[in-house]
């Protein structure tokens, strides 16, 4: 770190809502069919959403009501993009939409070998100017942590500046290598959950979400 310069850490928060936590529990639920696992996701985005999103700077501006001219406020600084990892970050997107509708969407595809559990990136589609926007990278899952780092590595490469990462289930093992290789970035989730399996999924976890949103195996 050059002399001068001080290192912004980043949080790690668990969104604790009830709403968040009583529709976390219908998605764990193995009983749960893909159309209710789609929508209470979205749902649950929408709700994390506006906890994110709790720091967005104010500015003041006039407006002229039925009644006189006042002083309001409305969003200033930096737009937002979200940026889902593909594929099962795209469940996640309408719920943020819904609530910041003229956000931009990015998109980060990554694939997991599944012998090593280690993640390749595929694919990155951004729109310009990353340094002047605020980013949060969505993914149901923060595990092993290994496609959040390569995706903050991706959108840091880009120019991106403020990056949040958002996941409805994490591990502790995920948590400690996203803080580690990224301490800047503020981590939200609605769980922290007990640890990984040898097959790299969170226990208890909610099993596969990309397979769950999207009817697969």
């Amino acid at each position: 770190m050059k002399k001068g310069v001080v290192q912004v850490m980043g949080k790690f928060e668990i969104l604790d809502h009830p709403l968040i936590q009583h529709k976390l529990t219908i998605i764990r639920n193995e009983h749960c069919g893909t159309r209710e696992f789609r929508q209470v996701v979205n749902e649950i985005a929408e709700l994390m959403a506006y906890e994110v999103s709790r720091d967005m700077p104010l500015e003041d501006v006039e407006v002229q009501t039925p009644v006189q001219v006042t002083t309001a406020k409305q969003l200033a600084g930096k737009k937002v993009v979200i940026v889902p990892i593909l594929r099962a970050g795209l469940g996640m997107v309408d719920g943020i939409l819904e609530l910041i509708p003229a956000a931009k969407v990015g998109h980060v595809g990554m694939y997991r070998d599944e012998e090593t559990l280690q993640p390749h990136e595929y694919f990155v589609k951004m729109p310009e100017d990353l340094e002047n926007r605020e980013m949060i990278v969505v993914d149901p899952m923060l595990a092993t942590g290994g496609s959040a780092i390569m995706a903050v590595d991706a959108l840091k490469k880009r120019g991106a500046k403020t990056i949040k990462f958002v996941c409805l289930v994490a591990a502790p093992e995920g948590v400690k290598a996203l803080r580690e290789a990224h301490p800047d970035i503020d981590v939200y989730s609605a769980a922290l959950d007990d640890h990984l399996n040898e097959d790299g999924y969170i226990v208890p976890g909610l099993g596969d979400a990309g397979d769950r949103l999207f009817g697969t195996k």
